[in-house]
């Protein structure tokens, strides 16, 4: 008998015994004195039936194989995880089943593809268990996203090492300078300053860290409240003052248009505020930045646009990246911490909207964050009258 045949038979002999066990505890029970037709319990389809559906819409990659090879069923994700190909099983994996056989053991086997190409899972894992009779079972997961995980991990801790260990090594040697400059108060000013510039940077970074393992942790986020959009930019230019002033930059905002979101306001506020000194920063002195704000359809948009360096077409899917600058020196030498960015995108996501990026190398960049209009909103389309006005 082909051993799709003797499964088929094993399966329906056990849908048959499960029907028959029903039938047999039913009869042992009281009939009742009237059963109206109505009633009469609905069998439903047949174990086997049941079974082959299960297996057909599992997420994970099932395949039974025969001591022969012989894959005598499988579903539709063992073939998109290349556990079987062409109607036969993985050579790796079959390798496997071999094994499991020989020891009775559940083996597991790596079914990443050797060469990634286009959607096709990066990483996938198979378990493999005997079944008896010369029988065994694979079940392939996809762990791609666990290894993209582990490996941002990785890159994630090498990355934060690297940026702690500049200002405090700084910080080790300006302190050295001072104690030998001790008998020359001008010298011990100057290396003063610079361990006090290195510190608030050590402190801006570290602070950043924490939003940022807040915004993407477990850590339940504030209760989301309507937030005044005016506001919100209201405040965030009051932060960016100091640092506009300090750089010569002029930045203008158009004039409140009643806007509403639901959100939390103090991470809207820090998201903006990072726009804000992120244009501040690439942005030559003597330059502009413009802050705006209007509704589009159910969104509503802030836009924060520089005449800056901009941002080539290569570096742009990375700039929301931890620690990823387009411009290091430059970046170092305003006191970047590269998570400002980060931030942005993260708060953004948690509020249900995007952050939205526009640039050109030698002209200048738009970052646009888009958020959810509040209800109240969508009733009610503000004017598109663009009147800006110079805050100095």
């Amino acid at each position: 008998m082909p051993p799709v045949t003797a499964l088929l038979c094993v399966l329906l002999a056990a849908a048959a015994l499960g029907v028959g066990v029903v039938v047999g505890r039913r009869t042992a029970r009281p009939r009742p004195a009237v059963v109206p037709a109505a009633a009469a319990p609905d069998t439903g389809p047949p174990l086997a039936d049941l079974l082959q559906r299960m297996v057909r819409s599992s997420a994970t990659g099932l395949a039974v194989l025969a001591r022969s090879g012989e894959v005598v069923l499988h579903n539709a994700r063992a073939v998109e995880l290349g556990l079987v190909r062409a109607g036969s099983p993985d050579a790796r994996a079959w390798a496997a089943c071999q094994r499991a056989q020989q020891t009775g053991q559940t083996a597991e086997v790596d079914l990443s593809p050797l060469d990634h190409r286009g959607r096709q899972p990066a990483a996938v894992v198979a378990h493999v268990r005997p079944l008896g009779d010369g029988y065994t079972v694979a079940e392939a997961v996809d762990t791609s996203d666990a290894v993209r995980l582990e490996a941002t991990r990785r890159d994630f801790v090498a990355n934060v090492s690297h940026e702690l260990k500049t200002p405090v090594g700084a910080v080790g040697l300006l302190a050295e300078a001072v104690l030998d400059a001790a008998d020359d108060p001008a010298e011990v000013r100057r290396f003063g300053t610079k361990i006090l510039n290195e510190a608030h940077r050590l402190g801006a970074l570290v602070t950043e860290l924490i939003a940022l393992s807040r915004l993407t942790g477990a850590e339940r986020l504030p209760e989301l409240c309507v937030v005044d959009v005016d506001e919100v930019v209201r405040e965030a230019m009051a932060r960016c003052r100091l640092s506009a002033e300090a750089a010569s930059i002029d930045i203008t905002v158009d004039r409140p248009r009643g806007l509403e979101v639901e959100g939390d306001r103090t991470l809207l506020v820090t998201a903006l505020s990072n726009l804000i000194e992120n244009a501040i920063a690439y942005s030559p002195a003597e330059a502009s930045v413009s802050v705006s704000r209007r509704s589009a359809g159910d969104w509503v948009e802030i836009s924060v646009t520089d005449r800056g360096i901009g941002i080539a077409p290569e570096h742009q899917k990375r700039v929301f990246e931890r620690f990823f600058r387009v411009d290091p020196a430059r970046s170092r030498a305003t006191g970047g911490t590269g998570l400002g960015l980060a931030i942005v995108k993260h708060v953004l996501a948690n509020h249900g909207g995007e952050v939205r990026l526009w640039s050109s190398p030698g002209t200048g960049s738009t970052f646009t964050m888009r958020l959810p209009a509040h209800a109240a909103e969508l009733d009610e389309v503000p004017g598109t009258e663009d009147e800006l006005e110079e805050i100095r």
